[in-house]
């Protein structure tokens, strides 16, 4: 095997397992994305060039490669432009890395990360009025344990606006459930942030930790078996309470209701009661203004009563204007045409 093989298969493995966790200190999550990025490219690269993975080599991942790369994951694979934005992101920071250590290649590696983003259509985010969400949190059957677990996990995500891995992976001793009521959530990155937490909030942990049999260190959301909940089983939670409360409000089968979507209804509800966007920033943990600001983008009541305010503002429909009523005979007419 030639150096230049083992090069790149030495700049893979020193990414995957020191720079991302232990520098960047990556998820698991994002871990597994980039990874699943990374396999695609060498895939295709592989396939065009003729070769075997195992016998790529640093001078094979050029800017030909990874541009007919991003457009066969589209063309071919289906995948949106935001997608295929993902995947260039996993490579970049790949290419980064490589770049540190290898200057060599240093003009071949520049020029892919010369390779733009796709511009994407941003969807709006799916949220749900506050009655609705209180509708949801309706839904459980608080006369048991499960019930109440429910009932409990729901509260928290919308209180909090918690991402569903904080919620999975919050802890007892995360907890001040005594005034100050508060949290301790680990976020992207491993950062941490303090949030307030309700009355109600605190209340219903505190009656959880009392059906349980909580320790120090011990997850708070716990299925039936002693486990903590995964991320599928907290989504098969909100699934199964949002499809209950469906039955009384039509209109939630309409939407896809996941953990995220209480996150988004988290932030809308502290726009509409006039929280600056810069404190929602920090309540969400969100690493930019710009990711927050999609929330006032989404928010269509808060458009509609800015609408409304600019009108009165502008002053100019005069208050005693009356209405515009076509005469009957000017309707005989279009009607006749």
């Amino acid at each position: 095997m030639s150096r230049a093989v083992v090069g790149l298969f030495a700049h893979v493995q020193s990414y995957f397992t020191e720079y991302l966790p232990k520098q960047r200190g990556a998820s698991v999550h994002t871990v597994r994305a980039y990874r699943d990025a990374l396999t695609l490219l060498f895939k295709f690269v592989a396939e065009q060039r003729g070769r075997g993975v195992a016998s790529l080599q640093i001078g094979d991942i050029d800017a030909d490669a990874v541009t007919g790369f991003l457009n066969h994951i589209e063309a071919s694979r289906s995948n949106s432009a935001a997608t295929r934005n993902c995947r260039r992101a996993a490579i970049r920071g790949f290419i980064k890395h490589v770049l540190r250590n290898d200057l060599m290649h240093s003009q071949q590696f520049m020029r892919v990360l010369a390779i733009p983003a796709k511009k994407a259509r941003q969807r709006a985010a799916t949220y749900l009025e506050a009655k609705d969400a209180r509708l949801i949190l309706n839904m459980p059957d608080k006369r048991g344990r499960d019930g109440w677990r429910d009932y409990t996990l729901l509260l928290f995500l919308y209180n909090c606006g918690a991402r569903v891995s904080e919620a999975a992976g919050l802890q007892w001793d995360d907890l001040q459930l005594a005034a100050p009521r508060q949290v301790r959530l680990r976020g992207k990155g491993k950062k941490e942030r303090l949030l307030p937490l309700w009355p109600e909030t605190a209340n219903a942990l505190h009656r959880l930790r009392g059906m349980s049999e909580s320790s120090v260190g011990q997850c708070v959301f716990l299925n039936r078996h002693g486990q903590p909940l995964t991320r599928d089983g907290i989504a098969y939670v909100l699934t199964k309470h949002a499809t209950a409360a469906a039955r009384d409000n039509p209109a939630l089968r309409r939407k896809h209701i996941t953990p995220h979507v209480l996150r988004h209804s988290c932030a809308v509800a502290l726009l509409q009661s006039g929280t600056d966007v810069t404190v929602i920033r920090d309540y969400l943990g969100h690493a930019s203004i710009s990711t927050t600001g999609r929330y006032i983008t989404t928010n269509l009541q808060m458009k509609r009563d800015a609408m409304q305010a600019f009108w009165k503002k502008a002053g100019i429909e005069p208050a005693n204007t009356k209405p515009w009523k076509p005469q009957a005979d000017l309707l005989a007419f279009l009607q006749s045409l």
